[in-house]
Parts: C-alpha cells; structure tokens; sequence
C-alpha cells in the first residue's frame, strides 16, 4: 500500500519515513529526534522495533515494500537489492519471492546475528558478498539495487540447480526486460562469476533465437547427439495469413519440430496447433512434435527420432 504523500509543512522525519516506507535505521532517527524520543516512541508503541538499529514509524505487520526496506538497511552500508529480488522488483514475473537476496561490498561483512533475528512477519533474508559491484551495475530506485541484467545473472549463479539458472535468464529475455547482449556485458565484468560458462552458452542460444527453455533443452540435444543445429524462432506466414513463429527448423531438409509445454494441452490451444501442423504438411514440411518433459528426460528418444527424419529428408551424418 502507497503510504500518503506528506503535506507542505512536513518536516525532514516525515519525508525520509516517506521515502523509505516508514523504515529508518536508529541512526538516522537520532539524528533528527533525541534518543530518548526515539525510545520514548518505541517503548509507547507509536513506532516499531524491527532489530537492531532498524524501526518502523508504526506499529502494524509489515508490508513487501518495508520488508525490502528491512533487508537493506539491517544488511548494513552500501547494500543492494540483488538477483531474483531485484530481478522481480524490476518487473520479472514468475520469481520466487523469498527469501530475499542483499548483495554487500566483499570488504565488509553484514550484521549475521541482527539478520538471524528478524520479526516472524519478515521473510528471510540472504547476504552475498561481491568485490565487483561498479557504479551501472546498480539502479537509481528506492530501495537501492542492482541492474535487471546484473540481478540476473547474479541470480542464476546463485540459483539451486542448472535449469532454474537457466529459466531465469530466459525468463528475463522473453518478457523483454533485458537483452542478451546487456546480461553479457555484465558477465564480461564478472570473470569469477558461479556458472559463467553455463550463464554465457545460455545467452548464445537466446541471442540465436531461443526464447523459453524447451527450446534451450533442444537446442543442448542436438549439440550432445552430433545433430544440424537448428534455426529457431523461424517466422513464417500459414495459408490464413497469420504470422507463426517454429520453434526449430532445418530449412535445408524442410523439417520443423514444435516443443510443446504444458499450455499445449488447452482444448483451444490443441486445436490450433493442429490447424498449423496440417498448414506445414500441405505446405510439404515434415513436422516432429515433442512434450517439453520428454526433450528433458529422454534427450535420447527425441535425438533418434529427428535423426532418422533428417535422414529420410537427405541429411548425411560427418564422418
């Protein structure tokens, strides 16, 4: 909830607990209220103590907004916002919402024992340390955090296994809150970052027109089983008119495999897929259709099936 806007004659109190959502540090309390007003607030039940040397102007449950306010003002000076938190804060749908990541300068550490001490209304809070954090890796909001493309690529480095790192980074793409070339610049600067490798072989197959992580999966098949590489996101218009985008095509051979996710098994959705497979076999196209749970747990099956179809349509093996 918005807290209301302070009126004319506000003083510097009310507009500092405006901008932070109500949270401030004791320090910055004692600097405009004596500390026996600031006690005198807390032990009266006007305001709030969070932890150590954090309160809030009031006394009710705390909302998102403060909750961020929390994390970064206990994580101490010079902390951000960072990786699926500040990716989601950016407008990145689809993120797990705790607990919440806060990125500090390497040079200092956070105050562990305040943060194990937090209110049962406030989510967990995660501290990562970083020697690398320049001046446009990090956003002008309020709270402070990191950049959509560093809080992604933070947060798939950071993330529990290999596909969520990978989902991350698609997601970020596809909903076009950041472009593939601006998460490598970012990776660029990070040369000890976790998963650099995986992180930038995921950009190169976004950049080459992977947008979800089905097609990220095959796109890892057909190089693990010695398979043409497909061009994806290939746009084509179908008998109708209709704009269409395959999710893989060898042009060369005329073979099209659609990764179907679980939205394909809507009634509507069906039927319109198979609407536009009969508009590519009329057009004289092969078309494979897979599920998205069968390229990521029987790879094999589905590389022997587009094998012998690419086979049948010409395709020769290297030696």
């Amino acid at each position: 909830m918005l807290r209301p806007l302070p009126s004319a004659d506000a003083d510097a109190l009310d507009w500092l607990a405006f901008e932070q959502a109500g949270v401030l540090t004791t320090a910055q309390a004692t600097r405009l209220l004596t500390e026996g007003a600031v006690r005198g607030l807390v032990r009266s039940g006007h305001w709030r103590s969070i932890c150590r040397g954090v309160l809030l102007t009031g006394n009710g449950r705390l909302t998102r907004d403060q909750q961020l306010w929390v994390a970064v003002l206990a994580a101490g000076p010079q902390a951000v916002l960072a990786g699926p938190t500040a990716a989601a804060e950016a407008g990145v749908r689809g993120l797990r919402r705790e607990p919440l990541h806060v990125l500090v300068p390497a040079a200092r550490r956070a105050p562990r024992s305040t943060l194990r001490r937090l209110p049962i209304d406030m989510a967990a809070v995660v501290v990562h340390r970083t020697s690398v954090l320049p001046a446009e890796h990090v956003q002008v909001a309020r709270p402070p955090r990191t950049t959509t493309a560093r809080s992604l690529v933070d947060a798939a480095g950071w993330a529990t296994g290999v596909r969520e790192a990978q989902a991350l980074l698609a997601a970020g793409c596809q909903q076009r809150r950041v472009l593939p070339d601006e998460l490598g610049a970012v990776l660029d600067r990070l040369p000890r970052a976790p998963r650099r490798r995986l992180i930038r072989q995921t950009l190169d197959d976004i950049a080459g027109g992977a947008q979800a992580l089905s097609e990220i999966d095959f796109l890892r098949l057909c190089r693990r089983y010695r398979l043409p590489v497909p061009d994806l996101q290939q746009r084509r218009v179908d008998a109708a008119g209709r704009t269409r985008w395959l999710d893989a095509y060898w042009r060369e051979w005329r073979l099209h495999v659609e990764v179907d996710g679980a939205h394909h098994m809507d009634a509507r959705q069906w039927a319109d897929d198979m609407r536009r497979q009969n508009d590519v076999w009329t057009d004289g196209d092969r078309i494979l259709r897979f599920p998205a749970w069968l390229v990521r747990t029987h790879p094999e099956e589905v590389a022997d099936t587009v094998r012998r179809a690419l086979a049948a349509a010409g395709w020769r093996p290297q030696p």
